[in-house]
């Protein structure tokens, strides 16, 4: 196994020259399993590197599983077997229900509570991951400049310096926004609860994807809203055909979920399916909120669309947030609030006049100088690299027949443990060995995802976390050796 210090201090990532180069050539065939790659010095002479940088490309690329050593002869194409991925995924009653999420929210409290722990359980960045050295300057610069005007209300829905650089950063991407209709908010929660409180009343139907996040779930349950739970299959992502079928049979208000790297399973939904879900919201007049805040932490290839990419009607409310990709401390998200601007400014009003002015000052500053470009380089190549780090722990260690999906992007691992291991002895024992995962059965109204966790890979991986790891996955063994 290899540990993640060996790229810790790496910004540049020089190796992804070549690695990137060789990742093309075996998925399109032209490298096979079994044939022999350039040496370390003939890549070293192509490329132009150093032989440290080769080195790591190559142990890079043995991580991923593409590539395997073979001492005194070099590195090899190895056989990247194609991931058994389960459809079997927990069935979901049509049925509309109430967002009673009182039991829920005890749960998320207590996977939550704090102690001396190795934490796989909070969807932030750690010290590992946070530039502290590039926010504090910053900080401090902005300080120096703006003065007291810091200290002053800046407009409700944000700077309007903020707003159009949001804009055209997003314009980028091929999501045209006007900044006109975006508003600066107090993190994406808020935004969220601006967006839906901007379209429904209590005891309005909402569909929601699922497994979903339970912080949106909270924020619909204080709604008062009732809600259809819309399956997220591993291998499709967001089910549109169960959408179009609920559609039909309920006064659907509004649909929530993630287009980017789904919490918890990092499943990408693709742009036909975002392309049809924008057409489902115009032809039936109903809001799309779509949550895009991990769509700047992709693995591979580019920064994906949005459903906002295919809307030419107004009828899909995209928002996101710094905090995820910056500091969670930094609360500053944004809206773009499609038709429904008005209501939204209302209500982001009776909220808080503005976010506070130095977040937004401080935001100005890293966009507009690229340090935040610059920063999210080396943020998602980080995640990556821990993320394929705890999923060969998790394999080598667990059972066989538990099951952990690999995400596209973000920041989370969706694990399944048989049905014949009792959940409440499993995470007894993590609490024993200081490890938190967040149970899954808050990810939803239902228990469908009593045997489901996740995992989050936000921090370092460490030799005592994959020792910790392997005794957990050991006791699970031993769970389900009693229940044959």
């Amino acid at each position: 196994m290899f540990g993640t210090d060996w790229l810790l201090n790496m910004h540049n990532f020089k190796y992804q020259i070549f690695t990137s180069v060789i990742e093309e050539k075996i998925k399109s065939g032209v490298f096979t399993s079994g044939d022999r790659l350039p040496s370390v010095r003939e890549i070293k002479e192509q490329y132009q590197l150093s032989i440290t940088s080769v080195q790591n490309g190559y142990d890079y690329l043995v991580m991923k599983g593409w590539v395997e050593n073979r001492p005194r002869s070099g590195f090899f194409v190895t056989i990247k077997t194609n991931e058994n991925i389960p459809e079997d995924v927990p069935k979901l009653s049509p049925a509309v229900r109430n967002s009673e999420f009182d039991k829920k929210v005890k749960l998320t409290s207590k996977s939550n509570k704090s102690f001396e722990q190795i934490s796989f359980n909070t969807a932030a960045p750690t010290d590992l991951l946070v530039p502290q050295k590039l926010i504090l300057r910053k900080m401090q610069e902005v300080i120096r400049k703006k003065g007291a005007s810091i200290l002053r209300y800046y407009p409700a829905n944000g700077s309007e310096v903020l707003r159009n650089q949001i804009a055209e950063r997003i314009t980028k991407f091929g999501c045209k926004i006007n900044a006109e209709q975006l508003i600066i908010t107090d993190g994406a929660l808020q935004a969220l609860y601006i967006a839906l409180a901007s379209v429904t009343q209590p005891d309005d139907v909402v569909a929601v994807e699922s497994p979903c996040v339970f912080s949106v779930l909270e924020v619909i349950s204080n709604l008062k809203l009732k809600i259809i739970e819309i399956p997220v299959h591993y291998k499709n992502g967001f089910d549109v055909d169960y959408l179009k079928d609920a559609v039909t049979k309920n006064n659907i208000r509004a649909v929530v979920l993630t287009s980017n790297f789904h919490n918890p399973t990092g499943i990408l939904i693709s742009d036909e399916t975002k392309k049809e879900l924008a057409f489902i919201a115009q032809s039936n007049k109903i809001p799309i909120i779509e949550n895009d805040i991990y769509g700047d932490l992709y693995f591979e290839g580019e920064r994906p669309s949005t459903i906002c990419n295919f809307d030419t009607e107004g009828w899909v409310m995209t928002y996101s947030s710094f905090s995820k990709t910056l500091a969670p401390g930094i609360r500053l998200g944004w809206l773009n609030t499609g038709r429904f601007f008005e209501q939204a400014e209302r209500i982001k009003f009776s909220l808080g006049r503005s976010v506070a002015p130095i977040f937004q000052e401080l935001m100005i500053h890293l966009l507009e100088e690229n340090s935040y470009e610059r920063h999210l380089r080396f943020f998602r190549k980080q995640l990556e690299i821990q993320c394929i780090e705890l999923l060969n722990v998790l394999r080598l260690y667990f059972p066989k027949d538990c099951y952990f999906h690999r995400p596209q992007g973000g920041y989370s691992i969706w694990g399944r443990l048989p049905k014949e291991a009792d959940m409440s002895d499993f995470y007894q024992f993590c609490e024993s060995q200081k490890i938190a995962f967040t149970p899954g059965d808050t990810f939803s109204y239902t228990n469908a995802y009593s045997h489901y966790f996740r995992i989050i890979f936000a921090d370092r991986i460490t030799s005592e976390s994959m020792l910790r790891l392997k005794i957990i996955g050991e006791k699970v063994k031993s769970i389900l050796d009693e229940n044959l």
